[in-house]
């Protein structure tokens, strides 16, 4: 019999959701219960292919999808998207953030190209605070929700916000400086977003994943072929994660069995991060 905690049945918007992890995020959603999932990205095609395919996965009998195109670099649209949900569906109950890009080519700090960085840290780091900070204002408006167990009632909050930060929010991986620096960024928006508003009944969490099998890291293979070798040296099960064991983290985090879990991260490495002998 399934932990019925885990099960969801509220509405999902999940930002860069087109493909990878985002995506994988969105449908694990729709299969855990949700009854709605809106699939947000910049691009349309990506995001109307993933939405069409959640359908095959929902388990809710009531689902409905919808998708929106925006950029996390432009306040209004992202402002625009959490008042499109809202309008649509009355309320947002789980959010993911999974927008991010990586900064390419493996560059000491020294040499690093500014353009590069700021580019980087506008999607990973400020696009992260734009997302979280129109989601939390629009959760706060909401009526909270309860969750009935085995021993009784108990509260849990307005909504749940799940950011895809990375193992590299808390180490270092030479050359990737830029994308380093925003991930250990995009974590301190989860604690601060978090801590600011637990109070609000909105529980902010973070996934922070090794390479995971994704668009972005078949980019990186391409680009730097040497990091097959030093995944396989590094990662103690000797393979990247498959999407759906960080999407299925994220579930869990959105879900009622996480309602005392909030302003942390959940490292998905395969113990990456307990070896002293990494970076």
């Amino acid at each position: 019999m399934p932990i019925n905690s885990t099960q969801l049945d509220g509405v999902a918007l999940v930002v860069g959701s087109g493909r990878g992890i985002g995506k994988e995020a969105a449908l694990s959603l729709a299969e855990a219960g949700a009854r709605v999932v809106v699939f947000a990205d910049m691009n349309q095609e990506w995001a109307q292919a993933s939405s069409e395919e959640s359908k095959t996965h929902a388990a809710n009998k009531d689902y409905e999808t919808s998708i929106f195109e925006m950029n996390v670099q432009d306040e209004k649209s992202v402002q625009d998207m959490v008042g499109y949900v809202v309008e649509k569906y009355g309320r947002i109950d789980y959010c993911v953030n999974g927008a991010g890009i990586d900064n390419g080519v493996h560059k000491p700090l020294a040499d690093t190209d500014i353009e590069v960085f700021d580019r980087v840290m506008s999607i990973n780091a400020r696009g992260n605070l734009l997302c979280v900070r129109a989601q939390a204002a629009a959760m706060r408006k909401q009526t909270p929700k309860t969750w009935k167990s085995r021993n009784g009632t108990r509260d849990i909050g307005r909504g749940a916000i799940v950011n895809i930060a990375s193992a590299n929010s808390f180490a270092g991986l030479p050359g990737k400086g830029s994308y380093v620096i925003s991930k250990h960024a995009s974590m301190g928006i989860t604690k601060m977003a978090g801590l600011d508003h637990s109070s609000d009944g909105i529980r902010v969490n973070a996934v922070c994943p090794t390479w995971v099998r994704t668009p972005l890291l078949d980019d990186e293979l391409k680009a730097n072929p040497q990091v097959k070798g030093m995944i396989d040296a590094i990662v103690p099960i000797k393979r990247a994660a498959e999407c759906e064991e960080v999407s299925e983290a994220i579930a869990f985090l959105c879900s009622p069995a996480s309602s005392y879990i909030n302003g942390t991260s959940l490292i998905i490495d395969a113990g990456v991060t307990t070896t002293v002998r990494v970076f």
